[in-house]
Formats: C-alpha cells, sequence, structure tokens
C-alpha cells in the first residue's frame, strides 16, 4: 500500500509535534524506545539498495555524450543542467540525509525528508531517461532505465516505511493520550490539601520590675558616738 504525497504530508506535519507534546506531558526525561531488529534491518538493506543504486546513476550519467544528441540547443542545455542537478543530489544532498537516518532509524520526520529527496530526484530522472531514450544512444537509454527503476523501487520503500511509522507513532500517541487523560482526571478527582496558616503572634509576658531596697540611716556620727534618735530633738542645757 502507497501513500499519496497528501497524506505522506499530513503525517509528517501533525504526528511528530503531537507524540512530542503528549510524551513531554507523560514524562519528559523518558527514554525512547530501542528500535526492533526488523524495522533496523528493513531500514539498513533499503539504504544499501539506495547508495548502490546512487553510485551506478552517477557512472552512467558520467558517461552520456549529450553534446551528440541530435536535437535543438535548447533541449540539450536543459537535459544537461538537469543531469548536473541530480549529480549534486546524489553527491551532497542524499548522502547526508542518509547518514542522519541511520542514526536516528525510526525518527518519522527523516524518513519523510529522504522520501521527499527521492520523489525530487524521480521526477527530474525520469525528464532525463526520456530525452535519452528520444535523442541518445540506447545503450545509455537502458542504463539509466534501470537506474531509474531501482530509483522508483526504493521510493515507494521508503513511502510504505512512512506508512508503517506513522500508524505505529499514531499508535503510542493514542495510549499516551489515555495515560494524560487519566492523570489529569485522577489529579481532578483528589481532593485539594487544606493548608492552615496561623499569623496571629501571642502577646509578649512582660515581667514587673523590683523596687530597690530604701537606704537605712546612719546610726553613727563622724567621731564615732551613737547619732540621736532624732535629730529635730533638742536637749536641754
Amino acid at each position: 500500500m502507497n501513500l499519496n504525497r497528501s497524506q505522506v504530508v499530513l503525517c509528517f506535519a501533525l504526528l511528530p509535534l503531537l507524540f512530542a507534546a503528549a510524551l513531554a506531558q507523560v514524562n519528559p526525561s523518558q527514554p525512547s524506545a530501542p528500535v526492533s531488529y526488523s524495522s533496523a534491518n528493513q531500514l539498513n538493506q533499503l539504504l544499501s539498495q539506495l547508495e548502490q543504486t546512487s553510485q551506478s546513476t552517477q557512472l552512467d550519467l558520467a558517461k552520456m555524450r549529450i553534446e551528440r544528441w541530435k536535437t535543438d540547443s535548447n533541449t540539450k542545455r536543459q537535459t544537461q543542467a538537469n543531469v548536473e542537478s541530480i549529480q549534486r543530489n546524489l553527491q551532497t544532498a542524499l548522502p547526508d540525509v542518509i547518514g542522519q537516518l541511520r542514526n536516528s532509524p525510526e525518527n518519522l520526520a527523516l524518513s519523510f525528508k529522504l522520501y521527499r529527496n527521492l520523489d525530487a530526484l524521480y521526477d527530474v530522472f525520469g525528464s532525463v531517461v526520456e530525452s535519452a531514450g528520444a535523442f541518445g544512444s540506447k545503450d545509455d537509454f537502458q542504463s539509466l532505465s534501470n537506474d531509474f527503476d531501482n530509483v522508483e523501487r526504493t521510493r515507494r520503500s521508503f513511502a510504505d516505511r512512512v506508512e508503517t511509522l506513522a500508524s505505529a507513532k499514531e499508535g503510542e500517541l493514542g495510549q499516551l493520550r489515555t495515560e494524560v487523560h487519566n492523570m489529569q482526571a485522577a489529579a481532578n478527582a483528589a481532593p485539594p490539601k487544606k493548608v492552615v496558616v496561623d499569623d496571629t503572634e501571642p502577646a509578649k509576658k512582660t515581667t514587673p520590675k523590683k523596687k530597690a531596697a530604701a537606704k537605712k540611716p546612719s546610726t553613727t556620727t563622724t567621731n564615732g558616738t551613737p547619732a540621736p534618735a532624732n535629730s529635730n530633738t533638742t536637749t536641754k542645757p
């Protein structure tokens, strides 16, 4: 089963964002699930086939002698420009995305990025093969046709892989949504804890001060004789 372009774009645009958002709500520090052996093995086979096709295509494009074609100069220039575009893609853009996908085999965004690259390559390559069949040699046309068929098979395989990954991510997303919903329901059902804050400060106790004892009057005079009991009393002569 193959995806059309609108379906692939929809999977690419929505699923990674929703999946990442739900995963962050459940457990932001949760590590990603390990890649299954069958998935990794399938990807390695597809990428190896694609690299072999890329090398073969580059060799066959280099053998072409477009300047010898019996056609107008505009067709030659356009075909030569398409060939150079394909060569740049195969030498730079394609190896880069292949390396990224090998490091993250089940990354849906990277899988779609490679599919989109192959889709663009398929369109331009088809034009070159068609021109080679009309104006080039039979050998060039046959070699390029074989390369083109290999690109088409790989493109369909990656479309199927994108669909499989999208379905798997959708299932994981549904599970995460359920977990988030259950967590929110449990949080809403739990009664809120009451916190009582006593901000009244008790009055401080005051300790009464002790009164100082009164001093007794001295009962002796300066010469050592006892002082009179009452200084206001006068003695008769």
